[in-house]
């Protein structure tokens, strides 16, 4: 006698259109909306800092305005330097504020300089400091050579006051303003005339073998007048500079005007270089200090274009995710159905496809020690990564913060070893696992050791190259315990509870393996692999394009709201393509899932690997030995999180979930 399958509300209906989900996508859309304003979000504790004129000086109302710098980097080298590596006016009272973890593993090293400036007071070509040079001398010349690679390179200073970031707007060559948060140390012409980087916009620089160096800056600052309380004070909204290039004649007479300061290739007469500013304040009433990051994200470079590119991918991703949802509702309601329709036992008897596999379905894999090892590590990954965008979504990681993304990031890492020791010890102990203290050690140790090796290689490089990224071997220890100390003992916790539990499967494994038939092209396991990863890779390539300029072209990088909800959007359609292409394996009667499904979302990193090698050679003008193999030193830690967290994310508990329905359904639908 049939028993027949209860055709009741279709259960994958209630998952796709149940209001939690709906409600999800919404909260990503309005944290995608209000990534524009974002910045306008400031913090308690990020308060601002009151200034007025001398004379009304308080302990509450400053009236110097004191400029930071930062480190220098460059597009055409991974290898920050430190501002006093270079030969630049120092500070005789070098103060450096306190940096939190995220800054010291960015290489960030922010210190006073000796540009000051008196509130609102106009200085017109106020002398810094004069730096001479002797090429007779090895040590002066070494500083000049150096100072003519930073040139060559094209090495942008980072300037800071009032913790914003000293802007320089140009006009491009379409007509439009461009705004970076950097300005170079110079430009150069080289022996065939050609002009390189900011000589393009400076006709009067015509000398070929010649580097130009900026050795004035014209500074703008705006503030904002706040006159309701005690008397009146100002607060800083934007700071500005244009980057000059004078030989002075003189230091008795400083007009800031003549030709460039000129400094030739190769061995020369001594001269002297004399560093200048002049500074300007002006009151802008229409800007709050609230808002005052706003300049500085509606200036930066194709901003309309990456809006727009967002939206289309947005739309792209509701679309791709729509139609993987409707292939599978389609596909199981249609088995469904012809189950339903069998009226005699003959027609019950012709079992075919994926209910043929109820008795081998739950069979554990091989590398079943392996496979426990990614998914708790993928979990640890993927808890943190949502944590962390979720935060910078609020606010509370903007970039007026600084560093504050890192190191919220790492500490997030080095709390969750709980959940990736519990995971993964209980999925070893499903798949019928017996070492589970093997397990625990490879949990803790195998990927962050990866990690770890990677990132002490790129150091010693750094380290070897006195780069301002350079951690220190007090920080590299200050890691390791955080590491040994914290998240191996956490982990350890996880593994030990996670240990004593394994999840129930529906139907019991038989003693034999089935034979599995012969699969055609398409179900064999490589193509399935390859076209799993191409979807959730179109969920991210427009932000993985966004994400990479901001790391190796030094853009800042403030959409996190729209970032948050395409990590979403990743989410579900690594689980949908799991899903479906594991059920299209099945019923090709190929049970060997586990490690498919696994692979099917995680090819991802796969394709992010080759987008960074084709970014490399297309994008970047990186040269030099040391610097590329940083690249892909770095890219190779990225792909590796990447790998881990797409191949973990819902893959094993959606698919798994899934499987119980096609395993259990068996009992349902069978024909005693």
């Amino acid at each position: 006698m049939s028993t027949r399958f209860r055709m009741g509300t279709n259960p994958w209906r209630l998952r796709l259109a149940r209001p939690g989900l709906r409600w999800l996508l919404g909260l990503g859309l309005f944290l995608g909306l209000q990534a524009s304003r974002s910045a306008a979000f400031y913090l308690p504790g990020l308060a601002p800092v009151n200034f007025c004129e001398a004379s009304r000086e308080t302990a509450t109302c400053k009236s110097t305005v004191a400029l930071f710098v930062n480190r220098l980097d460059s597009v055409e080298s991974v290898l920050p330097y430190e501002y006093n590596t270079f030969d630049f006016c120092k500070d005789s009272e070098k103060r450096n504020p306190s940096e939190n973890l995220g800054q010291v593993l960015f290489g960030e090293r922010i210190s006073s300089s000796p540009y000051k400036f008196p509130f609102n007071r106009t200085g017109t070509c106020v002398k810094v400091c004069v730096k001479s040079y002797d090429t007779a001398n090895d040590d002066q010349e070494k500083k000049l050579a150096f100072l003519r690679k930073g040139i060559r390179l094209n090495y942008q200073h980072h300037w800071i006051i009032d913790n914003m970031p000293v802007i320089w707007c140009r006009n491009t060559g379409d007509g439009t303003k461009c705004c970076t948060p950097g300005f170079p140390i110079g430009c150069f012409i080289t022996k065939s005339g050609e002009s390189k980087h900011a000589c393009l916009t400076h006709p009067e620089f015509n000398k070929s073998n010649i580097y130009f160096l900026f050795n004035h800056v014209d500074i703008t600052i705006t503030y904002h007048e706040d006159s309701g309380r005690n008397g009146g004070f100002a607060r800083l909204v934007s700071a500005r500079l244009e980057p000059q290039s004078y030989k002075h004649s003189g230091e008795g007479r400083l007009a800031c005007n003549g030709p460039p300061m000129e400094i030739p290739e190769g061995r020369t007469e001594k001269f002297n270089v004399t560093y200048t500013y002049s500074v300007q304040f002006e009151e802008n009433k229409s800007i709050k200090w609230a808002s005052r990051w706003d300049y500085i994200l509606d200036s930066m470079p194709h901003t309309n274009i990456q809006w727009l590119s967002i939206m289309n991918s947005f739309v792209i991703i509701l679309f791709l995710s729509g139609m993987v949802a409707i292939i599978i509702l389609r596909t199981l309601h249609r088995d469904i159905i012809r189950y339903n329709e069998m009226s005699s036992s003959e027609d019950a008897q012709e079992d075919f496809g994926w209910k043929l596999l109820h008795g081998d379905v739950f069979r554990p894999p091989r590398s079943r020690m392996l496979l426990s090892v990614f998914l708790g590590q993928g979990i640890q990954v993927l808890i943190m990564t949502f944590i962390t965008l979720f935060l910078a979504c609020l606010g509370f990681l903007s970039p007026s913060n600084r560093g504050a993304l890192m190191t919220c990031a790492v500490v997030l890492w080095v709390l969750l070893g709980t959940p990736a020791g519990y995971v993964s010890a209980r999925m070893y102990k499903t798949l019928k696992g017996v070492k589970w203290k093997t397990n625990f050690l490879l949990t803790a140790l195998l990927c962050p050791g990866i990690v770890f090796a990677d990132l002490f290689f790129m150091n010693v490089i750094l380290w070897v190259e006195g780069s301002s990224a350079a951690i220190s071997f007090g920080t590299l220890i200050g890691i390791l315990a955080m590491w040994c100390g914290i998240s191996v003992p956490l982990t350890f916790v996880g593994a030990y509870f996670g240990a004593k539990k394994k999840f129930r499967f529906p139907v019991c494994t038989n003693q034999i393996p089935r034979h599995i038939p012969q699969q055609s092209f398409f179900t064999k396991p490589l193509f399935g692999i390859m076209v799993g990863g191409i979807l959730p890779f179109g969920c991210v390539f427009i932000q993985l394009f966004l994400i990479l300029n901001s790391i190796w072209s030094h853009q800042m990088y403030f959409m996190f709201g729209f970032l948050f909800l395409v990590f979403i959007i990743l989410l579900i359609t690594c689980s949908e393509a799991a899903v479906l292409l594991c059920y299209f394996y099945l019923c090709a009667e190929d049970y060997h899932w586990w490690w498919r499904a696994f692979f099917t979302s995680s090819f991802t990193a796969v394709y992010l690997l080759i987008y960074t090698v084709h970014y490399f050679f297309a994008k970047l003008q990186i040269t030099g030995m040391a610097s590329a193999i940083l690249y892909f030193g770095y890219t190779m830690v990225m792909v590796l999180i990447f790998f881990l967290f797409t191949g973990n994310h819902r893959m094993t508990s959606c698919i798994s979930h899934s499987l119980k329905r096609l395993g259990g359904s068996h009992n349902v639908i069978s024909i005693n």
